[in-house]
């Protein structure tokens, strides 16, 4: 069976157990429907479907990601507002900036997925805060030569997301 029909077949069948199944999660019936539509998508757009023999615990593990990345996305958000709240309101940026900044947050935390923690406070501080790579050493507890390690796998994942 073709991808796009192995995903239809899914979607007829199991979309309603799954939107369910997200709202029961979310207590919120609108953000689990949103949630449902991006684990379908999230089949659509991969390279290949693999076979399915259990569809709902396979869409199951699909949603749980999708979860996960939406709590991501929120708490990113919560963290990025509440900077915004303790800056003097003359530096504040508008509100085309805000938004324009937090999508940009939103496509660095992605980009950045699946890379150590400590890879990634040591890009956000060199990129982020400007930080030297003394400095990043220093507040990381790690040698300049660990944060060369780490800002080099970071620029790399970067480079080849490009």
């Amino acid at each position: 069976m073709p991808p796009s029909n192995t995903v239809e077949v899914l979607y007829l069948d199991h979309h309603s157990w799954l939107t369910g199944w997200l709202r029961r999660k979310l207590g919120c019936p609108h953000s689990a429907a949103d949630l449902a539509q991006d684990t379908f998508m999230r089949l659509l757009s991969a390279r290949e479907t693999p076979s399915i023999t259990e569809p709902r615990a396979f869409l199951t593990v699909v949603a749980k990601r999708v979860l996960f990345n939406h709590y991501r996305r929120q708490d990113l958000e919560r963290a990025y507002l509440q900077a915004l709240a303790d800056m003097p309101e003359q530096l504040a940026p508008s509100e085309e900036e805000r938004a324009i900044i937090l999508q940009t947050l939103m496509e660095l935390d992605q980009l950045l997925d699946g890379l150590p923690t400590p890879v990634k406070r040591a890009f956000l501080l060199a990129q982020v805060d400007g930080m030297s790579y003394a400095d990043i050493g220093a507040q990381l507890g790690i040698s300049i030569a660990t944060v060369k390690r780490h800002l080099n796998k970071a620029a790399l994942r970067c480079y080849f997301a490009l």
